[in-house]
């Protein structure tokens, strides 16, 4: 597995907890940082960050892109998946859409439901579509 995927998983276990367990992200992080065990890279932490810091902007876009579910009956680890998917799309301009796209797709595919790949490729496909009315700095 690529480094960034690596990267991207942690930080989707780190984003999973913290919402299970209704901790705030950044503590979550730290703790795992402190634990070194395993380490914990960079992009990690600058993807735990970044999700924490545009969280409230990322919600606002998944409710309203996510036809028919709310944020609380989405499965936990789907809307992990979609906040850092989102959070990819939207502010990670290095990150290729398709990359973004394809990575949330595939974390969602290998822990997540059957149904799930379909439905974060389905938001996402559309917050990609509609990327420069979704500015966070708009």
């Amino acid at each position: 597995m690529a480094a960034r995927s690596k990267a991207r998983k942690r930080a989707l276990d780190v984003l999973y907890e913290s919402d299970v367990r209704g901790v705030d992200a950044l503590r979550t992080l730290s703790d795992r940082v402190a634990l070194a065990d395993p380490p914990v890279n960079d992009y990690t932490i600058e993807l735990v960050e970044g999700v924490q810091a545009n969280r409230v902007h990322i919600d606002r876009i998944l409710s309203d892109y996510a036809e028919g579910w709310t944020l609380e009956r989405m499965p936990d680890v789907d809307r992990a998946v979609l906040r850092l998917g989102v959070y990819e799309l939207l502010v990670r301009d290095e990150v290729p859409d398709a990359v973004a796209i394809d990575e949330a797709v595939e974390l969602a595919k290998s822990l997540s439901t059957d149904e799930s790949p379909r439905f974060v490729n389905g938001i996402l496909g559309r917050v990609q579509r509609d990327r420069p009315a979704l500015d966070p700095q708009a």
